[in-house]
């Protein structure tokens, strides 16, 4: 019983909510791009770093092997 009346006073006091009175500038919304556009230009060159060696040491082994044979 005690457990959920603590529930239903804490989602009573969790929803109600005043105003924020917060300003969200273009820096604020500038930055976040930024950030989002930094962690996903990390994530991509990840992967083709991951990618990228073992391709280039295939081209490597291809285009030495080929030297060798003329």
């Amino acid at each position: 019983m005690h457990r959920s009346i603590t529930l239903v006073w804490g989602v009573l006091l969790l929803s109600w909510c005043g105003p924020a009175l917060a300003y969200v500038g273009p820096g604020l919304g500038a930055g976040t791009i930024g950030v989002i556009l930094g962690f996903l230009a990390s994530i991509v060159l990840a992967v083709i770093a991951l990618f990228w060696y073992p391709i280039k040491r295939l081209f490597r082994r291809l285009f030495h092997s080929r030297a060798e044979k003329e």
